[in-house]
């Protein structure tokens, strides 16, 4: 059974999601996609500064991690 194009790169995007969530690398086409649905009226950070928001927002509970 061979796949489309459409199916392969529907694959690819949805292992390339997974493999950023799994090492806590935030997805921004997500975000993007969820600003313009939902908060049409809010403006759309860029990807450095979504980026820096989202890694502060991981690492600053309580300081450093020990595990």
């Amino acid at each position: 059974m061979w796949l489309s194009r459409d199916e392969l790169r529907g694959l690819w995007r949805r292992a390339v999601q997974t493999a950023r969530l799994i090492i806590g690398v935030p997805d921004y086409d997500t975000y993007v996609q969820h600003m313009r649905v939902h908060h049409p009226e809010r403006p759309v950070m860029s990807y450095a500064e979504f980026f820096n928001e989202r890694m502060q927002a991981r690492y600053r509970r309580g300081g450093g991690r020990c595990c």
